[in-house]
């Protein structure tokens, strides 16, 4: 068996709405990937190319999500493991196709029936985690321009999510949605 290894990343942890995305990628030593980065580092339009190529040339890749409802139940922390955990089952589903090792960017990683390492800074590192890290931004920020449409005063698709001076504000005058994280401070305070 040859050897495939399994790159996983999260986006939005720190975002005061909407799900926690992650994607696990295993690339295609046969098809290289110019210019993968972590995808905090890389621009909207150059981050949109680099995730049509990947999902082209990737051997497999799967995204998947955890809701704003769910990380309230279990916390931040455990929802974005979760979500490395369907992103991965995501892709054994789509490809067929089983990783040997799996690495994730960050201290912490979810339990695998396979070997899973983690990696601090493994964004910047690995490339497969880069690619995972361009899937999971790419799919959030698109989710959140779904979000902006259902909720235009909330200016979604500037602020992402995160708790900017226009989202705090807009939160302050419009009150919250059902898309906020309830356990987030901000929210909280103003749930009081």
């Amino acid at each position: 068996m040859r050897h495939l290894l399994c790159g996983i990343d999260e986006a939005g942890r720190g975002p005061l709405a909407g799900a926690v995305y992650a994607a696990a990628v295993i690339l295609n030593p046969a098809s290289p990937i110019v210019g993968l980065a972590d995808s905090k580092k890389l621009s909207e339009s150059k981050r949109d190319a680099l995730a049509i190529q990947i999902k082209a040339h990737a051997l497999a890749w799967g995204i998947a999500s955890v809701s704003a409802q769910e990380i309230d139940e279990i916390n931040i922390l455990q929802a974005s493991l979760l979500a490395m955990q369907r992103a991965y089952q995501a892709m054994v589903v789509q490809f067929g196709i089983h990783a040997s090792l799996i690495q994730v960017d960050g201290n912490r990683s979810p339990k695998f029936d396979i070997p899973c390492e983690a990696i601090v800074k493994g964004d910047s590192k690995v490339a497969e985690i880069s690619a995972a890290s361009i899937l999971a931004k790419t799919a959030r920020d698109a989710s959140l321009l779904i979000l902006d449409a259902q909720y235009p005063d909330y200016g979604f698709a500037q602020h992402k999510g995160y708790p900017t001076a226009l989202h705090l504000a807009r939160l302050a005058q419009f009150g919250i949605t059902p898309e906020h994280r309830r356990s987030y401070g901000p929210v909280k305070k103003l749930l009081s």
